[in-house]
């Protein structure tokens, strides 16, 4: 049954980083190592399909994806062919060889890696640090007849993403996060805190592992700014056209000042992500 699309509105970023780009072990075995040693390794075989991962069509995995390839003078419509796989999938496939690589949060890339299987050759610390991962999106007509639950509701969320971010809890929310009515995988492969802890063990070494971010100054904050990427990658990549009012649908969209209201109830220092 086609239902009609509801306009959501957003107050809250949960998470930012988190997110990397993996290929199949087998690239790194042959010297490719960067993007332009994917970039010549494809020019070497255009007669073979290249297919990569992405979690959804409208996920940042997809557009960091995009993104990345294009940096590198990939095109990722025509050199490569995307497609969508749940999380938990990525690992499987890359090993039974029917991806050459994926754009996955983690812990998919961290249990790659650990298991041997693929390397992360780029993280979202390369292709956009901060970046936000997760947010909070709400029915706009819900948000605009119950104001005062919206705040609620953002309040309550940045009291988790507080808890999730102290380092005294990481062990309890590794321990449910892992757990099966959730990741369901193991929880050496949940790891928290600074992403320099984790070395590449490989020779030579390829990029650090990026972490999911919880809370810190302005790290909860909606970006209109960011928003904006979005929107315009969206139009880029032929989602969605580029609308002639797009300050409008942002500031319809990116509701700042309920995050604003939110945080000051809070005691939430309330600045720009940096």
């Amino acid at each position: 049954m086609k239902t009609d699309p509801s306009p959501l509105v957003s107050a809250l970023t949960m998470t930012r980083n988190g997110n990397a780009i993996t290929l199949c072990k087998r690239f790194y075995d042959r010297g490719i190592y960067t993007l332009s040693d994917f970039k010549a390794y494809l020019q070497e075989s255009p007669q073979l399909q290249h297919p990569m991962g992405m979690v959804h069509p409208s996920s940042i995995h997809n557009l960091l994806l995009r993104y990345w390839l294009a940096s590198g003078g990939i095109d990722p419509d025509f050199d490569v062919s995307l497609k969508t796989i749940p999380p938990a999938q990525m690992v499987v496939d890359l090993q039974a060889g029917t991806i050459d690589g994926f754009c996955v949060g983690e812990p998919w890339n961290q249990r790659a890696a650990m298991e041997g299987v693929g390397f992360t050759i780029a993280t979202d610390l390369e292709i956009w640090p901060g970046h936000p991962g997760k947010v909070l999106g709400v029915r706009e007509d819900w948000a605009n007849a119950y104001p005062n639950t919206h705040i609620a509701l953002v309040k309550a969320l940045l009291e988790a993403c507080q808890y999730c971010a102290d380092p005294e809890n990481s062990e309890e929310v590794r321990e449910i996060v892992a757990s099966r009515e959730y990741v369901n995988t193991k929880e050496e492969y949940i790891l928290l805190g600074n992403p320099n802890s984790d070395t590449c063990s490989l020779d030579p070494k390829t990029a650090e592992y990026a972490h999911h971010i919880f809370h810190g100054p302005g790290v909860n904050r909606p970006s209109r700014t960011e928003h904006l990427w979005h929107m315009t990658q969206m139009a880029r990549w032929g989602d969605t056209p580029f609308p002639r009012n797009w300050l409008e649908i942002l500031e319809r969209v990116c509701r700042v000042s309920v995050f604003s209201t939110a945080a000051r109830e809070l005691g939430v220092l309330d600045t720009k992500y940096i």
